[in-house]
């Protein structure tokens, strides 16, 4: 039965089992042989024939969870009916509450043994994140009012990096208490240039995600 699937089915396939056994077990935790024990009888040479390592099926999984995350980011950005200020608000409450983020969470890699995933997160960050997202929408603030700065461009890299790393307990391996710290300095950082964008249901959430990371550690 597996030999006769589509590629793209083999892929999605093993990709589906992958982010279920991450997400149970822990990147960490869980082996290729784990991931080949739940695919139905699909040889080792098959998965190998689409990903060279477990941390390649990691990459595929976290360009699927990015891929959706982005059309989400992509629609908050598009909207007509919020300036740039209530749309930056937004985007951070939508992303921060998703219920994928559990999952993320969950499921993270120690970084420290990851540098080819860290490399991708640093490059999509800077590279696509902040200027096809965040960038645009501190653009519009600026049009209409609701956003003042001289340096849009560096203000929305600076914004993703402190948000998707510089916070990332995943990648600094910070406590609970730490990381709280960090977001209220966060708040803090963002209330300087006039966006006072976080709120106390946001800070919970990231708080709770802290926790959940330490106790799955």
């Amino acid at each position: 039965m597996a030999r006769n699937r589509h590629p793209e089915e083999t892929v999605s396939l093993i990709l589906d089992t992958a982010y279920r056994l991450f997400v149970e077990k822990g990147y960490e935790h869980t082996s290729i042989q784990d991931i080949l024990d739940g695919l139905g009888g699909l040889s080792k040479g098959a998965v190998y024939h689409h990903f060279k390592s477990k941390e390649e099926i990691l990459e595929a999984v976290v360009d699927r969870i990015t891929a959706e995350s982005n059309r989400m980011l992509a629609g908050i950005r598009d909207r007509a009916d919020l300036s740039g200020k209530e749309k930056l608000k937004t985007i951070f409450k939508a992303s921060i509450l998703r219920p994928v983020q559990e999952d993320i969470v969950t499921a993270a890699p120690d970084f420290h043994n990851s540098p080819t995933l860290l490399f991708s997160l640093l490059n999509d960050t800077v590279e696509h994140a902040a200027p096809e997202y965040i960038l645009p929408i501190l653009e519009e603030g600026i049009s209409d009012g609701s956003i003042v700065t001289d340096h849009p461009k560096e203000l929305a890299q600076l914004i993703v990096l402190v948000a998707n790393v510089w916070l990332n307990p995943m990648i600094f391996q910070d406590s609970v208490e730490e990381t709280c710290h960090k977001i209220a300095l966060f708040a803090q950082m963002l209330r300087g240039f006039g966006l006072d964008v976080m709120d106390d249901e946001m800070e919970s959430r990231l708080q709770e995600l802290s926790e959940l990371y330490q106790k799955n550690r």
